[in-house]
């Protein structure tokens, strides 16, 4: 049993939900233990400046940010070079999901905001944007699912949280596509062999599988309640 009393492959409880925010073209929240995630989608929209627009395509744009809040001790204002970093992995993440060719010179913005920490926050961030993504009705191939794997203790745990991120011997970020079973985003902080990589890459993917089946029901249940009301 770890430090919270989850078993080595079990998941923080999770909670999810689309359509937060009312000003966004979509929303989500997700939420893994303690560490919460919101994000808002704006778009398909014309691109500003003009000269940065694409001709064939849609150019995404994304920003990750901490609230001031989010941890114990409070954060500079303004993008740090952390939040720049997490911007642009979870876009690499999120482009080979999105027809962004169907939607040529204009622009998607995602905006995340963090907040509350506990250690796999571009993990929430990333499945929060996904959720927001095919909220918006953004044309997506499949969702984006995101989890951590990793080492502490010398055990391989599934969804790095609290101590277990700041005195493990090892981090593991990975986000998965699931149809084409490929993983977009895999970041490493720490040292492991190419056997215990296998392992924690394994149960990565699982917890991406677990996290995709959560989100496929949180649209589902959207778009029932969308049909009670019409009816």
């Amino acid at each position: 049993m770890r430090i919270d009393g989850r078993k080595k492959d079990e998941l923080r409880p999770i909670e999810a939900k689309v359509g937060v925010l009312k000003n966004a073209n979509g929303s989500a929240m997700f939420r893994m233990g303690n560490t919460i995630a919101v994000a808002g989608v704006f778009g398909p929209r014309e691109v500003h400046p003009k000269h940065k627009e694409e001709a064939e395509r849609a150019i995404l744009r994304t920003e990750y940010r901490m609230s001031a809040f989010s941890t114990t001790s409070r954060s500079r204002p303004g993008p740090s070079r952390r939040s720049k970093e997490i911007s642009m992995v979870i876009r690499e993440a999120l482009v080979p999901v999105l027809f962004l060719e169907e939607f040529p010179k204009t622009a998607i913005d995602v905006h995340i905001e963090v907040l509350q920490a506990d250690a796999s926050t571009r993990c929430a961030a990333l499945n929060a944007a996904a959720l927001a993504l095919a909220d918006a009705g953004v044309q997506m191939r499949d969702l984006v699912a995101s989890c951590s794997a990793g080492k502490t203790n010398g055990e391989i745990v599934l969804d790095i949280a609290g101590k277990e991120d700041t005195d493990g011997e090892l981090d593991l970020p990975v986000a998965y596509y699931p149809h084409k079973k490929m993983i977009t985003l895999l970041q490493m902080d720490g040292i492991a062999t190419k056997e215990e990589m296998k392992k924690i890459i394994a149960l990565a993917k699982k917890g991406c599988e677990e996290i995709y089946e959560i989100q496929k029901k949180v649209l589902k249940e959207k778009y029932k309640e969308g049909d009670k009301d019409e009816q």
